[in-house]
């Protein structure tokens, strides 16, 4: 086996980072457990549901193993946001130490999955295959530098059918407090509670799916936060330098003076597709925003200062100023995307596109969460395992730590990939006092267990 090393100061890191998130969990009994759940979740294999990673943790006694792996993600009591508190303690510090705060993400991740008695499971879009399908869907927030991103909040959305059916409730523990909230409300909620933790703040980005809401945008205004959010092509503005009329003066001295914003046939807003459309050739540059894997990434963009005009009619004032980004990539027959973001009126056109294409960064943690860790390989039914899974997968991964880079990957899903790796390979990405080899037993994993 050669011979071995004193853990270096990297392995020390980690090792003390999962000895906390195991602390955090409370109870002594779930310390071992805890800690070999994540050494399944880091060892080689295709799947990293309960059952394969007992097979692989402990092939003599795979029913022992299998029990209590179970146990510690799906039924122990121990609390989600303690332990997720832990992990932000430990790896935001580490994180900053690098790079600032660049955002904080709002994101949504979905799991397809069969039948209607797994909590959540019902048929709506699903981001992974693309389209309507049974699944489950997860809203998210994550704190991100220009390279590193941490998940500061994880929670399973309940869809109305789910939340008016007792039954089902009852029988996959859904906490009696957890009432019907669309996506834009949890990350709403999720974003007040990082601010009352005092999380660095970044500037807000999120997709169509929550800028499209006026509600999101404007209570992110209230709280006093920058964003930079998708919205959908038929969203409507006012033209630039245009705005809805005032309310017209009360006439005599009678009646009610009216407040209401006005429009009539000759003032209208617009879709911002219309209003793309309606730009002159001049209006569009080109912008470069970062590196990619072959070539640089660049596209056409158009800004412009607009006014939101959604319902306008009911408020008093028009709402403020606002930037409106288009992306309308070359070869293309019209505009693609469409943000609004509240960022300072002299930021420069290539800053606030690269804040607007910074979202990438988590759509690639998410993709690395699936196929390296098993984010969606969960196969229990209940309200408490689903939550604990999603949060130990991204707390047990933290690219402070151990990066993961496309060389990882091979090993992490492929065991025999692994063998023909060296052990000072090994060394350089995941410490060698957690990992020693894919076939040794558990003890060599945590050397005190």
């Amino acid at each position: 086996m050669g011979k071995e090393t004193a853990p270096g100061p990297q392995e020390q890191r980690f090792a003390a980072y999962i000895e906390g998130l195991a602390e955090a969990a409370g109870h002594a009994d779930r310390n071992i457990p805890l800690k070999n759940y994540c050494t399944g979740l880091l060892l080689p294999g295709e799947r990293k549901s309960v059952e394969p990673m007992a097979a692989r943790l402990a092939g003599h006694d795979v029913r022992r193993m299998h029990q209590s792996l179970h146990h510690v993600v799906a039924d122990a009591p121990w609390s989600d946001e303690v332990v997720l508190d832990r992990c932000l303690d430990f790896v935001i510090p580490a994180m900053l130490r690098q790079d600032p705060v660049v955002a904080w993400v709002v994101d949504d991740t979905g799991f397809p999955k069969k039948g209607r008695e797994s909590v959540g499971v019902a048929r709506q879009y699903c981001g992974q295959v693309g389209k309507q399908d049974n699944c489950r869907v997860a809203v998210s927030l994550s704190m991100t530098t220009e390279k590193a991103s941490m998940p500061v909040a994880y929670r399973l959305y309940l869809p109305q059918s789910w939340i008016e059916d007792r039954k089902r409730r009852k029988k996959t523990g859904v906490p009696d407090s957890i009432q019907f909230q669309t996506k834009p409300e949890i990350a709403l909620d999720q974003i007040r509670r990082a601010r009352e933790r005092s999380i660095p703040q970044g500037v807000v980005l999120a997709d169509a799916g929550y800028g499209t809401d006026t509600g999101f945008r404007a209570e992110l205004t209230k709280l006093e936060m920058a964003y930079v959010v998708g919205i959908q092509s038929t969203t409507t503005v006012w033209k630039p330098g245009e705005e809805p009329k005032p309310a017209p003066a009360r006439k005599g001295n009678t009646g009610r003076p009216r407040k209401l914003l006005q429009r009539d046939a000759k003032n209208q807003p617009v879709s911002v597709k219309e209003l793309a459309l309606s730009l002159p050739t001049e209006a569009w540059k080109k912008v470069t925003w970062r590196q990619g894997v072959k070539q640089k990434l660049q596209s056409r963009f158009a800004v412009l200062r607009v006014r939101p005009a959604h319902r306008d009619y009911w408020r008093s004032e028009p709402y403020p100023e606002e930037w409106l980004l288009i992306e309308w990539p070359a070869g293309e027959s019209e505009p693609t995307k469409y943000w609004l973001s509240t960022l300072a009126a002299d930021i420069a056109l290539v800053d606030l596109v690269h804040l607007a294409k910074h979202r990438w960064i988590i759509e690639r943690d998410y993709q690395e969460l699936k196929q390296e860790l098993g984010l969606g390989h969960y196969e229990g039914r209940g309200w408490r395992g689903f939550v604990h899974r999603g949060l130990w997968i991204p707390g047990g991964r933290t690219e402070s730590f151990f990066p993961l880079s496309s060389s990882r990957q091979s090993w992490t899903t492929n065991a025999r990939a692994a063998a023909r790796l060296p052990t000072a390979w090994f060394a350089a990405f995941v410490p060698s006092g957690i990992i020693r080899a894919p076939s040794l037993p558990c003890e060599w994993f945590w050397p005190d267990i």
